[in-house]
């Protein structure tokens, strides 16, 4: 039996809080630890939304 979605189970932008830099730094690593390549790195890094840039607030020049 197919699971139906509920009022509560949705997820909006309102509940999603902001990634810490430390643990967008250590999710990095991660994926590129296990990525088989460049390319598939950044892809992943690309999905999670925490790719080089994406991390983090701009730094200050």
């Amino acid at each position: 039996m197919a699971a139906t979605a509920r009022e509560n189970d949705v997820i909006t932008d309102d509940d999603i809080e902001p990634l810490a830099d430390e643990t967008a730094r250590q999710a990095q690593r991660v994926v590129a630890a296990y990525a088989q390549d460049a390319d598939e790195c950044r892809m992943f890094l690309s999905m999670l939304g925490i790719g080089p840039g994406t991390a983090g607030p701009a730094k200050a020049e």
